[in-house]
């Protein structure tokens, strides 16, 4: 039989969650936005309430051509970014 508790979900503040990749220094992919082919990856070393993001251990990544290019420490503007996650351990190797 099914439990008569109720699920309660709890939602997650966009703020909340970049703070805990920050803390966490988990490797992020950074999807462009007027860049479909091009994504950024790296680890959060601080961020603002514009969303802009600085990046260490950066990495230009090409889907289209499967290549990546490492370019260090950047700052990425906010209005630049349309979507963040955390880097897969398949893409990050």
């Amino acid at each position: 039989m099914m439990s008569k508790r109720k699920l309660q979900k709890i939602m997650t503040m966009p703020i909340n969650l970049i703070f805990r990749y920050l803390t966490e220094k988990t490797r992020i992919v950074v999807w462009l936005y007027d860049h479909k082919d091009l994504r950024m990856e790296g680890v959060i070393l601080g961020f603002d309430e514009y969303m802009n993001v600085v990046l260490d251990d950066a990495e230009e990544v090409n889907t289209k051509k499967d290549t990546r290019r490492p370019v260090g420490r950047i700052l990425l503007k906010g209005d630049n970014i349309t979507l963040m996650h955390a880097a897969s351990n398949s893409a990050a190797a």
